[in-house]
């Protein structure tokens, strides 16, 4: 990776991506870019800044022709929730822009960073150690849109050889960007709320087990994957990824350890239910460990140690 593009660079993952490939290729080689959300000034004064928007394929291969782009990260899309609640705008990001990008990479022999999502999976699906390859029939249109990603980077691999790669990325937590209209989100809102007010009411169940993973090795396993070597790369565009499995309960008592008046009640939101209920409660990441070395490093307790300390300086300061 010399010149790489990031589009959705002010995302959940994007905003903190786009910086951890600036610390490491270098400011000038890593463009961000954004659609409507105004870049934090760390993104904008860091390195080079452009408007794209993922449907706009025209913009895309502009500013990859500017740059000479060789690897495109496309993380741009509607998350679960709000994607329900625009379907259409969903499909027009997560499936269309997916398309562009391709063809963008296809035309200029770019690689592509494509995340996929444990929204690929369904109620069909096995819910516990999910396997890598398994039926994928998923019930919201995030899903859907991920399962169009997924196959779409494998007809362009295969068919044109464009270097396609991507992971199926659980419920991602940090302590830097806001949640974003995920059902996942509970599991950063906890944090926040035990520092900030001291109790947290939860839209998903006790019992609701899903995969989640600190934004630390979320950033890794896109990197690491782009810099794996291709030839022993199986699956390349939907590998399983895991570092933890826990439902409300579990990361309440241990947020509840450190702050011990800490409270919780449940508020059930009945749509994100439904969503997470048709998710897996654990990945079998086995491809991604053999195939490339996936190693997550952060598990429960020491990303709770570092959520809640960092939160609090934050909380500290007024900046939350």
């Amino acid at each position: 990776m010399k010149n790489i593009l990031v589009i959705g660079s002010v995302g959940q993952i994007g905003s903190e991506l786009t910086m951890e490939l600036r610390n490491r290729y270098g400011n000038d080689h890593v463009v961000a870019g954004y659609r409507r959300t105004k870049p934090s000034p760390e993104l904008a004064e860091s390195g080079p800044l452009e408007v794209i928007d993922a449907t706009d394929v025209a913009r895309i291969n502009d500013v990859v022709k500017k740059y000479n782009i060789d690897t495109i990260y496309n993380l741009a899309a509607l998350l679960s929730a709000v994607a329900e609640a625009n379907p259409q705008a969903a499909w027009n990001v997560g499936a269309n822009g997916v398309y562009n990008v391709l063809e963008v990479a296809r035309e200029h022999n770019c690689a592509v960073f494509l995340p996929s999502s444990i929204g690929a999976f369904g109620l069909s699906t096995p819910l516990d150690n999910t396997p890598q390859d398994t039926i994928q029939r998923p019930g919201t249109m995030y899903g859907v849109t991920k399962v169009a990603g997924e196959l779409l980077s494998d007809y362009y691999f295969k068919r044109f050889g464009v270097d396609t790669r991507g992971v199926r990325y659980p419920g991602i937590i940090s302590n830097v960007t806001l949640p974003g209209g995920g059902t996942t989100d509970y599991a950063v809102e906890i944090f926040y709320e035990a520092v900030k007010t001291g109790k947290f009411t939860c839209p998903l169940p006790k019992g609701t087990f899903l995969d989640m993973m600190y934004m630390p090795d979320a950033l890794d396993a896109a990197i690491d994957l782009m810099e794996a070597d291709p030839d022993k790369l199986i699956h390349r565009n939907c590998f399983n990824i895991s570092a933890m499995s826990f439902d409300p309960e579990i990361v309440f008592n241990a947020v509840k350890k450190y702050y011990p008046d800490f409270i919780m009640d449940y508020d059930v939101d009945k749509v994100k239910q439904g969503i997470a209920e048709s998710w897996p409660n654990k990945m079998d990441d086995s491809a991604a460990r053999e195939e490339w070395g996936w190693n997550p490093k952060w598990d429960l307790d020491r990303m709770t140690q570092d959520m809640l300390k960092v939160i609090k300086e934050k909380h500290e300061k007024g900046l939350i």
